[in-house]
């Protein structure tokens, strides 16, 4: 039992960590020798990293850009889905609300940045909000369609025992919309990260997407790569921890899934 349980984690963190570690390699050796100022070698990127982003760097870049994305984030989600959920349950919402959210829907976030700046400033405000113009997207329509897509019996059945309201908005309503919820919350996950980095380049003392294009305009090139490397691995980590939360949040619906394959 334990052996199982063993060969089955660690061929979870094959598959997981197995395509970046050949990436990684691949660039290692690519670069390895490199004389060209503009694409240094791996190995002298990795050894600028712990300098770069420790200690001051920790403190005024790389914490002020987690806290304007996770309360850009939580805000969107917020809205999205609360919004959402008004306009699935409505149709008469929805038919008003459509054509507007089509209209600013295709509008792309980083073209609203300079118009956001005039009215909230260049603050850690006009920042957050400019992660929640994007990352609200996703997790709005695809509350409205998880929403519209409950189950007609399940509904007649609560209409029959006479379930409604605040409870069944949270027992139907929510609980089966969550997988289309939480897809859209994966979504806006990857977004907030490009937002975040976005908002930092204009009118910022610090952040990470700030650090970036300070390195890029000093010409420190390998502090640049730094930077880079560490967003994506940011990007890793927050897609595995979201990955995490998802699989014990939709614990019950992953095992219906595995119940309707095997039955």
């Amino acid at each position: 039992m334990i052996r199982t349980t063993l060969l089955g984690v660690a061929r979870r963190t094959l598959l997981v960590l197995g395509l970046p570690l050949v990436l990684f390699g691949v660039w290692w050796f690519a670069s390895a020798g490199s004389t060209d100022f503009y694409n240094p070698p791996l190995a002298t990127i990795l050894g600028r990293f712990p300098d770069v982003w420790t200690g001051e760097r920790l403190a005024s870049d790389v914490v002020p850009s987690l806290v304007r994305l996770g309360a850009g984030y939580l805000l969107a989600v917020a809205a999205g889905v609360g919004l959402g959920l008004l306009i699935g349950v409505s149709r008469v919402v929805r038919d008003v609300l459509e054509p507007v959210m089509e209209l600013f829907r295709a509008i792309p976030p980083p073209v609203l940045v300079p118009i956001i700046m005039l009215f909230a400033g260049i603050g850690d405000g006009m920042k957050v909000i400019v992660i929640v113009s994007g990352c609200v997207w996703p997790i709005l329509l695809n509350t409205v369609e998880g929403v519209r897509a409950v189950d007609e019996v399940l509904s007649d059945t609560c209409r029959s025992y006479g379930i409604g309201g605040v409870s069944r908005l949270w027992h139907l309503v929510l609980r089966s919309a969550s997988p289309q919820i939480v897809t859209g919350m994966r979504q806006s996950l990857s977004i907030g990260i490009i937002l975040m980095v976005i908002s930092e380049m204009f009118a910022a003392s610090n952040g990470l997407g700030f650090a970036v294009v300070q390195f890029q305009r000093s010409f420190a090139i390998p502090e640049m790569w730094s930077g880079v490397l560490l967003l994506g691995l940011l990007g890793f980590v927050l897609s595995l921890l979201f990955r995490f939360a998802e699989n014990r949040f939709l614990a019950w619906y992953h095992g219906l899934r595995r119940a309707q394959r095997n039955p």
